[in-house]
């Protein structure tokens, strides 16, 4: 049962081309900008992206600035330099820097409570500090519920927020990270407050004026924006769930202006890579505030924690990828842009797209892998410190060997363990690299590893049916089924055969 979204078909087939591709004597002269093309059209089309922006920026130049695909669909308008798109939530890391512009200039402090610097907030409020507003540690109840049942527009915003107040926290404050708009609203105020402007004009002001950003705005699809790409989704309300579908749809977004610290600004890759520039180079904040806007938020309990495994921590409106190699900063906006900054490669990349879901924070790695090669997949990055040390001893000796090169490494520490969800999600890696033999072994080797594991059967099964091996994919789908019953995955294809 694959862990990744990719399908086992599409995986092989776009490792195939790309392999195919990379030896060819055409491909060998292609610029490396040119093979990045190619990679993007590609996943443009499996995830069924209409429109995308990308700039790269490269120990503090912009390297690369391309637009593909459509801004407007029914209409067929391509996407441009000029187009814009949302940036959902990537709006709150220029609220981080706004917050930031104002501790250096001596009106803020991080480890201040919020009541400090807003009045009339209820008591058990008070003690929250503006880091942990930023950082999402607050325990504030969430003026934007997941499910949306309660969104909240212009024409209700003040009743929202007077109803809000009456209500408890969620958890003491600073024991998890929970991810909530109440914090940046708060954010808001206090800019309002302390710069004697509404925030989006201390933002235009002390940002976008001085980067040069005419094409960088706030609002939300009520307003008319020139060049501005139309959001879609594949996803819809069904039954009160949302639910994927396989039909294109609009997608309507409405910020009250009090929440636009949250969400809300639209810009073009270009400029938001001008941006990027201009913090590096100390132009919006001093260079020694970066590490302090980018160190995540700490819980009562030490621990740092984020959107997921992967975004595993929060700083001051930037989500991190905390890893030995390769970390990152990383603000993502609606499922559908990203930013990541990798401090120690000196290097950026924007992707902006037009699709809720397109979710580019899960191939940016992948991009950052043409300027740094020590990112390739080939490489065994992004595997943990046990699995990319396999990975690359197996390259010496051959997959072939992975049970054997297993038992060498616990003879040598009792203590060495391999997880199976990430040995699952390493042999689907070898399958986008088209290396589909090298990729059975290890789903066989997760096997070994894993005898009571439905999931680990399931994946071999499938793999041995994409090689028509009939036989044997049966005979693991019914282990799989034995172990659970549940598996729909399995049954599915005991019945056809």
């Amino acid at each position: 049962m694959k862990t990744p979204t990719v399908s086992f078909r599409l995986a092989f087939l776009l490792g195939l081309f790309v392999l195919a591709l990379s030896f060819s004597p055409r491909a060998r002269a292609q610029s490396k900008n040119d093979s990045l093309d190619v990679f993007l059209r590609l996943k443009m089309q499996q995830l069924h992206i209409p429109g995308l922006q990308l700039a790269v920026i490269q120990h503090g130049q912009l390297v690369k600035s391309a637009q593909y695909g459509l801004a407007n669909v029914q209409d067929s308008i391509p996407v441009t330099g000029n187009t814009r798109f949302a940036l959902n939530s990537i709006t709150k890391a220029f609220v981080g820097v706004a917050i930031m512009q104002l501790v250096e200039a001596g009106k803020l402090e991080l480890t201040a409570p919020v009541s400090r610097y807003l009045t009339g907030l209820p008591a058990a409020w008070q003690p929250v500090t503006v880091r942990q507003l930023l950082t999402h540690t607050s325990g504030l109840p969430d003026i934007m519920p997941e499910d949306m049942a309660g969104l909240v527009t212009e024409a209700n915003e003040s009743a929202a927020w007077a109803q809000l107040l009456t209500r408890p926290l969620d958890f003491p404050i600073g024991e998890k990270f929970a991810y909530n708009q109440t914090n940046y609203v708060l954010l808001g105020k206090i800019i309002d407050q302390l710069s004697g402007q509404p925030f989006t004009r201390f933002i235009q002001a002390r940002q976008l004026d001085v980067v040069g950003m005419p094409r960088t705005s706030t609002g939300d699809a009520h307003d008319v924006v020139p060049n501005g790409a139309r959001g879609y989704t594949f996803t819809r309300v069904v039954d009160g769930q949302f639910r994927r579908t396989n039909q294109l749809r609009h997608l309507f977004e409405v910020y009250a202006p009090s929440h636009r610290t949250a969400a809300g600004m639209s810009s073009t890759a270009e400029e938001m890579a001008r941006w990027i520039m201009a913090l590096q180079q100390g132009k919006l904040l001093q260079t020694s505030s970066l590490p302090v806007l980018w160190t995540p938020g700490v819980l009562n309990n030490g621990s740092q924690r984020g959107f997921s495994r992967f975004l595993n921590g929060y700083a001051l409106g930037w989500p991190t990828v905390g890893r030995p190699e390769h970390p990152a900063v990383a603000p993502v906006g609606g499922g559908r842009s990203a930013l990541f900054l990798y401090p120690q490669d000196d290097l950026a990349i924007v992707v902006l797209t037009n699709l809720q879901g397109a979710n580019p924070d899960g191939f940016i790695d992948e991009i950052a892998a043409y300027y740094v090669p020590d990112m390739r997949p080939s490489t065994g990055f992004g595997l943990s410190p046990n699995l990319r040390a396999l990975h690359n001893e197996l390259r010496k000796c051959g997959f072939a060997q992975a049970l054997a090169e297993v038992k060498k490494a616990r003879q040598k520490n009792l203590a060495y363990r391999l997880a199976e969800d990430e040995v699952n999600a390493w042999g689907y890696s070898l399958l986008k690299q088209a290396q589909p033999q090298n990729a059975l072994e290890i789903f066989k080797l997760n096997v070994r590893l894993n005898p009571q594991s439905a999931n680990a059967y399931d994946s071999l099964a499938e793999v041995y049916a994409e090689m028509g091996n009939h036989k044997l994919a049966r005979q693991n789908y019914q282990k799989s089924l034995e172990l659970d019953p549940k598996n729909a995955n399995a049954a599915k294809y005991l019945k056809k055969a």
